[in-house]
């Protein structure tokens, strides 16, 4: 079944007015009774004159795969057995459905078929595709598990990608374009070569992805005998990307990592919780918004933002994240354009919290709360708290406010949003500083820990996609990380860590074989902010220049 897209009104750089930009659709943990009214018109639907009646077929590993994909038309589902599939050719996939009938290809329900290939070559291809699902499939082995070639409106959902000698998931072919991606609710562990969990888009932007969504995946480990391993990485030039409600830890390089968008709308990371990130926990160049993330260690900085691939940081919006780090919380450097740094709780026991550097004048700073020193500002950060006191336990990660907590209601209501990184609402009044809204009661919502964020993205169910664990228990970031990744040249150095690398997953190379809730009303709130932000700087700017006058 295909999700309805989602519309959000988003302001591109440098225009006066806003336009609408469709996300793919994404499930909602309510939607069975939506489920039972479409099985219901099911029927209906087939019995359309001129309407093709879709088919589902099922297989078993000693049946011919490549035959089955081949006699698969829009509309049509392939259910894969349990057992191991173990290709002995190269699997190139090339099926396109349409949006009212895609095409699925899905694991039995209750039962995990296993795809793998010698490391010759990529497990799965998917080549000039659309409208394709992947679900509930383990892959393993090959060099990437699976690649993605110049296709649009692919889903891939439920899968367990594994011990694979190259990158687990990509979509970085360069000329190609790549509109619609899903990836949603994947368990992604253990690569290889330079081992990025996720790898989309190219460097330079010699290939983009926009209008995509990555969601809800449990990805780890992605740092043993890896040249890079970044967690999520999105390349130069993609844009209007969400990054929402995943689970990473472990990693050899950023754990998030976005570029520049070249001025086009802005990639959004929200609700994620990462630690043992092997250099920065998020790193961006420019165009993100960064909201209601947990980054409870890393080995370099939180949240970094420098030059890159021609990116100059500005056009940020880091708002509502908590961030315990042993080097600086929030670091920009070289801004350029307006950044935004609000209501976000900074515990820094080494370094700085919010160290900026470049044209301070148009970072707006308001809000923040934490431990650390701030330079690059005058205002805008209580450095007052106490890590022992303020958390529930930090030492186990739960950053959770305590009682008596300096970050309640501590925050700039003027930059807030309704809900918080459990989904909880925010009071309008009282804003508590932080990923969280406090609760006199204790959390509310999943307590972090190995395993997928729970409460977050909904998988489809049924389809034995890898676990990942069972979602509690503690992460044991506990804010050293591990050691700093050795670094490119354009990252100034830093007090009390690497600065970090500023080629962080910059290999395009590859195998050398050939849900949210209320998305419309948040991106409005994002896109006022933005107007917010840019409009106070020009106030300033223009009072300086009559002072000086």
């Amino acid at each position: 079944m295909r999700e309805t897209p989602i519309e959000r009104e988003v302001q591109d750089p440098g225009s006066s007015s806003p336009r609408l930009q469709r996300f793919p659709g994404r499930r909602r943990l309510h939607s069975t009774a939506l489920g039972l009214g479409l099985l219901c018109l099911g029927p209906l639907m087939l019995a359309v004159p001129g309407q093709a009646r879709a088919a589902s077929s099922e297989i078993g590993p000693s049946d011919d795969l490549r035959a089955a994909l081949n006699g698969l038309t829009p509309g049509d589902e392939l259910v894969l057995r349990a057992g191991t599939y173990d290709l002995d050719f190269r699997l190139a996939i090339t099926l396109n459905g349409t949006a009212a009938m895609p095409i699925v290809i899905r694991a039995k329900d209750g039962e995990t078929p296993v795809l793998t290939h010698d490391p010759s070559q990529n497990v799965i291809n998917i080549e000039s595709s659309s409208y394709l699902t992947l679900r509930g499939l383990e892959v393993t082995g090959g060099g990437h598990g699976i690649r993605i070639q110049d296709s649009d409106f692919i889903t891939i959902e439920d899968c367990h990608v594994h011990d694979t000698p190259e990158v687990a998931i990509s979509a970085n072919f360069e000329g190609s374009s790549y509109e619609g991606l899903r990836f949603l609710h994947n368990h992604v562990h253990h690569t290889g070569g330079t081992g990025e969990g996720f790898y989309l888009g190219c460097n330079d932007a010699k290939c983009v992805m926009f209008d995509s969504v990555i969601e809800g995946n449990y990805i780890h480990d992605t740092k043993e005998g890896v040249s890079q391993g970044d967690g999520i990485e999105v390349k130069q030039g993609s844009y209007g990307n969400l990054i929402k409600d995943n689970v990473i830890h472990d990693t050899g390089y950023p754990c998030i990592i976005v570029y520049g968008t070249q001025g086009k709308a802005v990639n959004t990371i929200e609700g994620n919780a990462m630690w043992n990130c092997g250099d920065h926990g998020i790193q961006a160049a420019s165009d993100a918004v960064i909201v209601n993330n947990l980054i409870l260690g890393a080995a370099s900085n939180g949240i970094h933002d420098q030059v890159h691939q021609g990116a100059t940081p500005g056009n940020l919006t880091i708002l509502h994240n908590t961030i315990v780090v042993a080097n600086d919380a929030i670091r920009t450097n070289d801004i350029a354009a307006p950044v935004l740094i609000a209501n976000n709780a900074l515990y820094s026991s080494g370094g700085y919290a919010i160290r900026l550097s470049g044209d301070t004048s148009q970072a707006s700073i308001s809000g923040n709360v934490g431990t650390g020193n701030f330079t690059g500002g005058s205002s805008g950060f209580d450095g007052s708290g106490a890590r022992a006191t303020d958390f529930v336990d930090a030492a186990k990660d739960d950053v959770f406010p305590a009682v008596g907590s300096r970050l309640i209601g501590a925050g700039d209501s003027a930059h807030t949003l309704p809900d918080d990184f459990n989904g909880t609402a925010r009071a309008a009044s009282s804003v508590d500083v932080g990923a969280y809204a406090y609760d006199a009661s204790g959390n509310p919502g999943w307590p972090v820990g190995p395993g997928f964020k729970q409460g977050g993205a909904a998988g489809s169910g049924g389809s034995n996609g890898g676990s990942g664990g069972s979602g509690n228990g503690s992460a044991n970031g506990g804010g050293s990380g591990a050691s700093p990744s050795s670094g490119g040249s354009n990252a100034s150095g830093a007090t009390g860590g690497s600065a970090g690398t500023s080629s962080a997953g910059d290999d395009d190379s590859g195998c050398a074989c050939s849900v949210p809730r209320g998305a419309g009303s948040r991106s409005s709130l994002y896109l006022a902010l933005g107007l917010a932000l840019a409009a106070g700087w020009r106030r300033r700017r223009a009072a300086r220049q009559r002072s000086n006058g």
